[in-house]
C-alpha cells in the first residue's frame, strides 16, 4: 500500500473538521438561547398569576370582612392586609333601566374593591350588594 493512501484514510477516520465543531457549538448555542427565552417567558407568566392570584384571594378576604348589608353604608372603607392597601368605595347604584320611585323592600349599592399590591400591581372588583330600604 502507499503512502498516500494510507494518509487519505488515516485522515478519513480521523474525526471531525474544526469547521464542523464551530457549526455543531453555533446550533447548539441557538438551541440552548432559544429554550432560555422560554423558560424565562414562563417563569414571568407563572409570577404573574401568583401576583394576581395573591391579590384574587385579599380582595376575596376584604369582601367577606364587610359589613353585613344592612349594615353596609355608603362612602369609603380602606386599610391594608399584609402589606397590601385596599379601599371599598360604597356608592348608590344607578342604572338607567331602573326607576328609583319604584316601591322596593331593596337598596341596590356599587361596590368597588381596590387592592393594591407591594410590588405595584392593581386589582378592582365590581360588584352590587343589596340593602334592605329603612322603614320598609
Amino acid at each position: 500500500m502507499s503512502r498516500s493512501a494510507r494518509c487519505e484514510r488515516h485522515q478519513a477516520a480521523g474525526g471531525f473538521t474544526l469547521i464542523e465543531v464551530l457549526v455543531a457549538l453555533a446550533v447548539i448555542a441557538v438551541l440552548l438561547a432559544s429554550i432560555g427565552s422560554l423558560i424565562a417567558g414562563s417563569v414571568r407568566g407563572a409570577r404573574s398569576i401568583d401576583q394576581h392570584l395573591a391579590l384574587v384571594e385579599i380582595a376575596r378576604a376584604i369582601e367577606t370582612g364587610l359589613p353585613s348589608r344592612d349594615e353596609l353604608k355608603v362612602g369609603r372603607l380602606s386599610g391594608e392586609v399584609s402589606g397590601h392597601r385596599w379601599n371599598v368605595d360604597v356608592t348608590p347604584f344607578i342604572a338607567n333601566n331602573v326607576d328609583p320611585r319604584l316601591p322596593t323592600p331593596w337598596v341596590p349599592l356599587a361596590l368597588v374593591i381596590t387592592v393594591r399590591s407591594p410590588a405595584g400591581p392593581i386589582l378592582q372588583v365590581n360588584t352590587v350588594r343589596l340593602r334592605r330600604r329603612q322603614g320598609g
